[in-house]
Protein backbone atom coordinates (compact mmCIF):
# COMPACT_ATOMS: atom_id res chain seq x y z
CA UNK A 1 0.00 0.00 0.00
CA UNK A 2 1.39 3.44 -0.74
CA UNK A 3 2.02 5.84 1.49
CA UNK A 4 -1.24 8.29 -0.30
CA UNK A 5 -2.94 5.09 0.40
CA UNK A 6 -2.21 5.07 3.95
CA UNK A 7 -2.81 8.68 4.82
CA UNK A 8 -6.46 8.18 2.72
CA UNK A 9 -5.47 11.30 0.68
CA UNK A 10 -4.21 11.81 -2.79
CA UNK A 11 -0.69 12.58 -3.77
CA UNK A 12 0.70 14.09 -6.73
CA UNK A 13 1.22 11.18 -9.52
CA UNK A 14 -0.54 8.55 -7.14
CA UNK A 15 -4.03 7.03 -7.03
CA UNK A 16 -7.10 8.76 -5.13
CA UNK A 17 -7.99 8.26 -1.58
CA UNK A 18 -9.18 5.08 -0.15
CA UNK A 19 -13.02 4.46 -0.69
CA UNK A 20 -14.86 3.78 3.20
CA UNK A 21 -14.92 0.04 2.60
CA UNK A 22 -11.33 0.30 1.56
CA UNK A 23 -10.13 2.12 4.67
CA UNK A 24 -12.53 0.64 6.77
CA UNK A 25 -10.55 -2.95 5.39
CA UNK A 26 -7.29 -1.86 5.99
CA UNK A 27 -8.02 -0.37 9.43
CA UNK A 28 -9.55 -3.98 10.19
CA UNK A 29 -6.07 -5.55 8.42
CA UNK A 30 -4.20 -3.21 10.62
CA UNK A 31 -2.36 -1.50 7.64
CA UNK A 32 -3.59 1.68 8.89
CA UNK A 33 -4.39 3.20 12.42
CA UNK A 34 -8.35 3.23 13.25
CA UNK A 35 -8.08 6.83 14.22
CA UNK A 36 -7.74 10.26 13.05
CA UNK A 37 -7.97 14.06 13.80
CA UNK A 38 -11.00 15.31 15.16
CA UNK A 39 -12.18 18.77 16.38
CA UNK A 40 -14.50 18.58 19.28
CA UNK A 41 -15.91 21.43 20.80
CA UNK A 42 -14.60 22.22 24.26
CA UNK A 43 -18.11 21.95 25.77
CA UNK A 44 -18.62 18.76 24.79
CA UNK A 45 -14.88 17.41 26.40
CA UNK A 46 -15.49 15.89 30.13
CA UNK A 47 -12.20 15.77 32.26
CA UNK A 48 -11.54 12.17 34.46
CA UNK A 49 -11.39 12.99 38.12
CA UNK A 50 -8.97 10.26 37.89
CA UNK A 51 -5.67 13.02 36.98
CA UNK A 52 -4.12 13.58 40.00
CA UNK A 53 -2.57 17.02 38.61
CA UNK A 54 -4.06 19.79 39.82
CA UNK A 55 -1.22 22.72 38.96
CA UNK A 56 -1.93 24.09 35.62
CA UNK A 57 0.03 27.07 35.59
CA UNK A 58 -1.11 30.42 36.90
CA UNK A 59 -3.47 32.04 34.66
CA UNK A 60 -0.68 34.34 33.40
CA UNK A 61 0.76 30.82 31.75
CA UNK A 62 -2.62 29.61 30.62
CA UNK A 63 -3.21 33.22 28.74
CA UNK A 64 -0.28 32.98 27.06
CA UNK A 65 -0.32 28.76 26.14
CA UNK A 66 -3.85 29.93 25.07
CA UNK A 67 -3.14 32.41 22.80
CA UNK A 68 -0.09 30.04 20.98
CA UNK A 69 -2.58 27.34 20.63
CA UNK A 70 -5.17 30.23 18.65
CA UNK A 71 -1.63 31.00 16.50
CA UNK A 72 -1.47 26.86 16.09
CA UNK A 73 -1.60 23.56 18.01
CA UNK A 74 0.95 21.71 16.86
CA UNK A 75 0.21 18.56 18.90
CA UNK A 76 -3.37 16.93 19.58
CA UNK A 77 -5.31 16.46 23.00
CA UNK A 78 -5.85 12.33 23.52
CA UNK A 79 -9.07 11.45 24.55
CA UNK A 80 -11.85 8.24 25.06
CA UNK A 81 -15.19 7.90 24.04
CA UNK A 82 -17.82 8.23 26.78
CA UNK A 83 -19.13 5.00 26.57
CA UNK A 84 -15.38 3.62 26.71
CA UNK A 85 -14.86 5.68 29.90
CA UNK A 86 -18.09 4.79 31.62
CA UNK A 87 -17.82 0.80 30.74
CA UNK A 88 -14.64 0.99 33.58
CA UNK A 89 -15.88 3.44 35.93
CA UNK A 90 -19.96 3.89 35.55
CA UNK A 91 -19.58 5.62 38.72
CA UNK A 92 -18.47 8.76 37.39
CA UNK A 93 -20.78 9.71 34.92
CA UNK A 94 -22.17 12.79 36.83
CA UNK A 95 -18.12 13.59 37.13
CA UNK A 96 -17.66 14.09 33.01
CA UNK A 97 -20.68 15.97 32.63
CA UNK A 98 -19.40 18.75 35.15
CA UNK A 99 -17.43 22.12 33.97
CA UNK A 100 -14.45 23.09 35.61
CA UNK A 101 -16.84 24.70 38.01
CA UNK A 102 -18.52 21.94 39.12
CA UNK A 103 -21.80 22.61 37.23
CA UNK A 104 -23.98 20.30 35.65
CA UNK A 105 -23.14 21.01 31.46
CA UNK A 106 -26.31 21.71 28.77
CA UNK A 107 -25.20 18.17 27.38
CA UNK A 108 -23.67 15.13 28.26
CA UNK A 109 -19.97 14.89 27.26
CA UNK A 110 -19.03 13.01 24.03
CA UNK A 111 -14.99 12.17 25.06
CA UNK A 112 -13.26 12.31 27.97
CA UNK A 113 -10.19 13.82 28.35
CA UNK A 114 -7.13 11.20 28.68
CA UNK A 115 -4.01 13.83 27.98
CA UNK A 116 -3.54 17.49 27.36
CA UNK A 117 -5.46 18.63 30.35
CA UNK A 118 -3.31 21.84 30.25
CA UNK A 119 -4.07 22.77 26.67
CA UNK A 120 -7.74 22.41 27.72
CA UNK A 121 -7.90 24.90 30.49
CA UNK A 122 -5.66 26.70 28.34
CA UNK A 123 -7.95 27.40 25.38
CA UNK A 124 -10.77 27.72 27.84
CA UNK A 125 -9.12 30.75 29.18
CA UNK A 126 -8.85 32.63 26.01
CA UNK A 127 -12.16 31.64 24.90
CA UNK A 128 -11.56 28.86 22.28
CA UNK A 129 -14.62 27.05 20.60
CA UNK A 130 -12.26 23.81 20.23
CA UNK A 131 -9.40 22.16 19.83
CA UNK A 132 -8.12 18.86 17.85
CA UNK A 133 -8.22 15.55 19.29
CA UNK A 134 -7.41 11.70 18.77
CA UNK A 135 -9.95 9.37 20.32
CA UNK A 136 -8.18 6.29 21.35
CA UNK A 137 -10.92 4.05 22.88
CA UNK A 138 -7.88 1.19 22.72
CA UNK A 139 -6.01 3.21 25.51
CA UNK A 140 -9.43 2.38 27.64
CA UNK A 141 -9.41 -1.38 27.30
CA UNK A 142 -8.58 -1.76 30.97
CA UNK A 143 -8.11 0.76 33.82
CA UNK A 144 -4.89 -0.18 34.33
CA UNK A 145 -4.10 0.87 31.06
CA UNK A 146 -6.58 3.87 30.68
CA UNK A 147 -4.76 5.23 34.33
CA UNK A 148 -0.99 4.15 33.04
CA UNK A 149 -1.57 6.64 29.60
CA UNK A 150 -3.04 9.01 32.08
CA UNK A 151 -0.18 8.97 34.56
CA UNK A 152 2.88 8.17 32.35
CA UNK A 153 3.41 11.61 30.67
CA UNK A 154 3.27 13.36 34.13
CA UNK A 155 5.60 11.36 35.55
CA UNK A 156 8.58 11.51 33.44
CA UNK A 157 7.86 15.71 34.05
CA UNK A 158 10.60 17.24 35.96
CA UNK A 159 8.39 19.57 37.51
CA UNK A 160 5.73 17.46 38.50
CA UNK A 161 4.34 17.92 41.52
CA UNK A 162 5.94 15.28 43.86
CA UNK A 163 3.03 14.19 45.89
CA UNK A 164 0.56 14.63 43.10
CA UNK A 165 3.24 12.03 41.12
CA UNK A 166 3.11 10.10 44.56
CA UNK A 167 -1.24 10.03 44.69
CA UNK A 168 -1.13 8.29 40.85
CA UNK A 169 1.15 6.30 41.81
CA UNK A 170 -1.19 5.00 44.89
CA UNK A 171 -4.23 4.42 42.23
CA UNK A 172 -2.08 2.21 40.19
CA UNK A 173 -1.16 0.12 43.32
CA UNK A 174 -5.08 -0.09 44.12
CA UNK A 175 -5.85 -1.27 40.88
CA UNK A 176 -2.95 -3.76 40.36
CA UNK A 177 -3.88 -5.59 43.82
CA UNK A 178 -7.33 -6.52 42.17
CA UNK A 179 -5.52 -8.47 39.31
CA UNK A 180 -2.60 -9.06 41.58
CA UNK A 181 -2.70 -8.74 45.43
CA UNK A 182 -0.13 -10.67 46.01
CA UNK A 183 2.82 -8.39 44.26
CA UNK A 184 0.41 -5.17 43.17
CA UNK A 185 3.56 -2.35 43.90
CA UNK A 186 5.57 -5.03 41.57
CA UNK A 187 3.10 -4.95 38.89
CA UNK A 188 2.56 -1.31 39.36
CA UNK A 189 5.87 -0.81 38.74
CA UNK A 190 5.96 -3.04 35.42
CA UNK A 191 3.61 -0.55 34.13
CA UNK A 192 5.94 3.02 34.57
CA UNK A 193 8.90 1.16 34.09
CA UNK A 194 10.36 1.46 37.32
CA UNK A 195 11.95 -0.45 40.26
CA UNK A 196 9.24 -1.85 42.81
CA UNK A 197 11.86 0.30 45.24
CA UNK A 198 10.55 3.44 43.11
CA UNK A 199 6.71 2.65 43.69
CA UNK A 200 7.57 2.03 47.52
CA UNK A 201 9.61 5.44 48.04
CA UNK A 202 6.61 7.45 46.38
CA UNK A 203 3.72 5.68 48.76
CA UNK A 204 5.81 6.14 51.43
CA UNK A 205 5.68 9.70 51.06
CA UNK A 206 1.74 10.05 51.11
CA UNK A 207 2.30 8.89 54.44
CA UNK A 208 4.23 12.14 55.93
CA UNK A 209 2.54 14.89 57.82
CA UNK A 210 0.39 17.46 55.59
CA UNK A 211 2.20 19.84 56.18
CA UNK A 212 5.49 18.07 55.14
CA UNK A 213 3.98 17.17 52.01
CA UNK A 214 3.01 20.80 51.46
CA UNK A 215 6.66 21.56 51.61
CA UNK A 216 7.40 18.98 49.01
CA UNK A 217 4.50 19.94 46.46
CA UNK A 218 5.53 23.80 46.58
CA UNK A 219 9.27 22.71 45.67
CA UNK A 220 10.74 24.06 49.08
CA UNK A 221 11.91 20.26 50.27
CA UNK A 222 13.85 18.44 47.42
CA UNK A 223 12.35 15.26 47.08
CA UNK A 224 15.14 13.02 48.11
CA UNK A 225 14.99 14.88 51.48
CA UNK A 226 11.78 13.92 51.54
CA UNK A 227 12.27 10.24 51.35
CA UNK A 228 14.75 10.46 54.53
CA UNK A 229 11.93 12.06 56.57
CA UNK A 230 9.71 9.21 55.46
CA UNK A 231 12.14 6.57 56.55
CA UNK A 232 12.72 8.53 60.02
CA UNK A 233 8.44 8.56 60.61
CA UNK A 234 8.76 4.56 59.91
CA UNK A 235 11.21 4.26 62.41
CA UNK A 236 9.30 6.35 64.91
CA UNK A 237 6.09 6.40 63.50
CA UNK A 238 5.37 9.38 66.57
CA UNK A 239 7.06 12.12 64.81
CA UNK A 240 5.17 15.21 64.04
CA UNK A 241 5.56 17.68 61.65
CA UNK A 242 7.17 20.43 63.54
CA UNK A 243 9.82 17.56 64.36
CA UNK A 244 10.66 16.61 61.19
CA UNK A 245 11.10 19.95 59.89
CA UNK A 246 13.36 20.43 62.57
CA UNK A 247 15.67 17.14 61.39
CA UNK A 248 15.12 18.77 57.84
CA UNK A 249 17.17 22.17 58.99
CA UNK A 250 19.54 19.49 60.84
CA UNK A 251 20.15 17.38 57.14
CA UNK A 252 20.35 20.42 54.98
CA UNK A 253 23.44 21.61 57.44
CA UNK A 254 24.97 18.65 57.87
CA UNK A 255 25.53 18.29 53.67
CA UNK A 256 26.38 22.18 53.70
CA UNK A 257 29.44 21.10 56.19
CA UNK A 258 30.36 17.93 54.48
CA UNK A 259 30.70 20.29 50.99
CA UNK A 260 32.87 22.26 52.77
CA UNK A 261 34.81 20.00 54.14
CA UNK A 262 35.17 18.60 51.05
CA UNK A 263 36.50 22.11 49.45
CA UNK A 264 38.83 22.66 52.63
CA UNK A 265 40.14 19.46 52.24
CA UNK A 266 40.84 19.83 48.29
CA UNK A 267 42.31 23.16 48.79
CA UNK A 268 44.84 22.04 51.87
CA UNK A 269 45.96 19.14 49.66
CA UNK A 270 46.52 21.58 47.13
CA UNK A 271 48.61 24.12 49.32
CA UNK A 272 50.72 20.84 50.40
CA UNK A 273 51.78 19.88 46.51
CA UNK A 274 52.34 23.13 45.35
CA UNK A 275 53.88 25.05 48.39
CA UNK A 276 57.71 25.51 48.95
CA UNK A 277 60.49 23.28 47.88
CA UNK A 278 61.02 22.38 51.97
CA UNK A 279 57.25 21.27 51.99
CA UNK A 280 56.09 17.71 51.36
CA UNK A 281 54.74 17.34 48.14
CA UNK A 282 52.23 14.67 47.00
CA UNK A 283 55.00 12.05 45.74
CA UNK A 284 56.66 12.94 49.08
CA UNK A 285 53.40 12.14 51.21
CA UNK A 286 53.66 8.85 49.77
CA UNK A 287 57.00 8.14 50.33
CA UNK A 288 56.41 8.93 53.73
CA UNK A 289 53.27 6.57 54.26
CA UNK A 290 55.67 4.12 52.87
CA UNK A 291 58.40 4.62 55.11
CA UNK A 292 55.84 4.82 58.09
CA UNK A 293 54.38 1.64 57.07
CA UNK A 294 58.35 0.24 57.10
CA UNK A 295 58.83 1.85 59.82
CA UNK A 296 56.46 -0.08 62.01
CA UNK A 297 58.87 -3.18 61.86
CA UNK A 298 61.85 -1.92 61.91
CA UNK A 299 62.44 0.72 64.80
CA UNK A 300 66.01 1.56 63.53
CA UNK A 301 64.20 3.03 60.29
CA UNK A 302 61.66 4.40 62.94
CA UNK A 303 64.09 6.21 64.94
CA UNK A 304 65.65 7.36 61.67
CA UNK A 305 62.42 8.81 60.37
CA UNK A 306 61.56 10.31 63.87
CA UNK A 307 64.62 12.06 63.70
CA UNK A 308 64.49 13.44 60.24
CA UNK A 309 61.02 14.44 60.76
CA UNK A 310 61.98 16.88 63.68
CA UNK A 311 64.72 18.62 61.70
CA UNK A 312 62.59 19.10 58.31
CA UNK A 313 60.05 20.80 60.80
CA UNK A 314 62.10 23.53 62.92
CA UNK A 315 64.33 24.48 60.20
CA UNK A 316 61.92 24.75 57.22
CA UNK A 317 62.90 25.66 54.00
CA UNK A 318 61.88 29.19 53.04
CA UNK A 319 61.21 30.05 48.66
CA UNK A 320 63.32 32.70 47.16
CA UNK A 321 61.57 36.63 47.23
CA UNK A 322 60.92 37.79 43.84
CA UNK A 323 62.82 40.78 42.63
CA UNK A 324 61.44 44.58 43.28
CA UNK A 325 60.53 45.19 39.92
CA UNK A 326 59.21 49.59 40.59
CA UNK A 327 59.90 51.98 43.43
CA UNK A 328 55.86 51.84 43.68
CA UNK A 329 55.78 48.12 44.33
CA UNK A 330 53.61 47.57 47.54
CA UNK A 331 56.51 44.85 49.22
CA UNK A 332 58.85 47.89 48.62
CA UNK A 333 57.09 50.44 50.90
CA UNK A 334 54.96 48.31 53.40
CA UNK A 335 57.23 44.76 53.24
CA UNK A 336 60.52 45.36 53.58
CA UNK A 337 61.96 43.31 56.12
CA UNK A 338 58.90 41.04 56.19
CA UNK A 339 58.75 37.44 54.55
CA UNK A 340 57.25 37.57 50.59
CA UNK A 341 54.16 36.77 50.77
CA UNK A 342 53.14 33.32 49.93
CA UNK A 343 50.43 31.74 48.07
CA UNK A 344 47.07 32.13 50.00
CA UNK A 345 45.60 29.65 52.13
CA UNK A 346 44.30 26.66 50.69
CA UNK A 347 46.06 27.36 47.18
CA UNK A 348 49.19 26.86 45.48
CA UNK A 349 51.57 28.40 42.50
CA UNK A 350 50.06 28.04 39.67
CA UNK A 351 53.39 28.50 37.23
CA UNK A 352 54.13 25.65 35.28
CA UNK A 353 50.74 24.02 35.58
CA UNK A 354 51.73 20.67 37.30
CA UNK A 355 48.98 17.75 37.35
CA UNK A 356 48.69 18.47 41.36
CA UNK A 357 45.76 20.89 39.97
CA UNK A 358 44.75 19.45 37.07
CA UNK A 359 41.35 17.76 38.35
CA UNK A 360 41.02 20.57 41.27
CA UNK A 361 37.64 22.39 41.08
CA UNK A 362 37.57 25.70 40.01
CA UNK A 363 37.72 27.66 43.47
CA UNK A 364 40.63 25.64 44.38
CA UNK A 365 42.80 26.23 41.69
CA UNK A 366 45.95 28.21 42.68
CA UNK A 367 46.35 31.85 42.20
CA UNK A 368 49.43 33.76 41.87
CA UNK A 369 49.89 36.89 43.65
CA UNK A 370 51.24 38.68 41.25
CA UNK A 371 48.97 38.03 39.24
CA UNK A 372 46.36 40.59 39.86
CA UNK A 373 43.84 40.40 36.98
CA UNK A 374 43.63 36.41 38.11
CA UNK A 375 43.82 37.20 42.16
CA UNK A 376 40.62 40.35 41.52
CA UNK A 377 38.50 37.33 39.93
CA UNK A 378 39.38 34.80 42.26
CA UNK A 379 38.99 37.73 45.36
CA UNK A 380 35.54 38.19 43.58
CA UNK A 381 34.60 35.07 43.15
CA UNK A 382 35.27 33.83 47.17
CA UNK A 383 33.86 36.91 48.74
CA UNK A 384 31.27 37.95 46.51
CA UNK A 385 30.44 41.84 45.24
CA UNK A 386 29.44 43.40 48.23
CA UNK A 387 32.63 42.27 50.29
CA UNK A 388 35.33 42.67 47.40
CA UNK A 389 34.18 46.37 46.76
CA UNK A 390 34.74 46.69 50.62
CA UNK A 391 38.23 45.11 50.15
CA UNK A 392 38.98 47.51 46.97
CA UNK A 393 38.12 50.78 49.12
CA UNK A 394 40.46 49.45 52.23
CA UNK A 395 43.28 48.94 49.75
CA UNK A 396 42.89 51.98 48.19
CA UNK A 397 42.95 54.05 51.31
CA UNK A 398 46.18 51.87 52.49
CA UNK A 399 47.84 52.20 49.26
CA UNK A 400 51.07 54.62 48.86
CA UNK A 401 50.84 57.97 47.26
CA UNK A 402 52.60 57.76 43.97
CA UNK A 403 54.02 60.55 41.84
Amino acid sequence: MTVAEQLGAGAFGGRSALSARGRAKAEAQGQIPGYGLVRFGLEVVGLSPLNPRRDFGTEEDRTVFGEDLRRAQLAACVAVSRAAYLKLWPEHELAIDNDLNGERRPRPVEVVLLNGERRYRSGLQVGLEALDFVVRDDLAATKQTFLENLLKENIARKDFDVIERAQGVAMMVDLCAVENPAAPKQAAAARFGKDPSWVTNQLALLRLPGEIQGMLSAGVMAERHGRVLARRLKTKPGLSASALADQWAEIKAQEAAERLEKRRAGGSQLSMDKSAPGVTTASGAAAADTATRAADTDPDLSMDKSQSTATTAAVPEVAPSRPVETASDLSMDKSEGLPQPGLVPAQAEREGGTDATAGAPASAVPVDWQDTEALAGRILEELGAAKAKELAHALLEKAPVTG
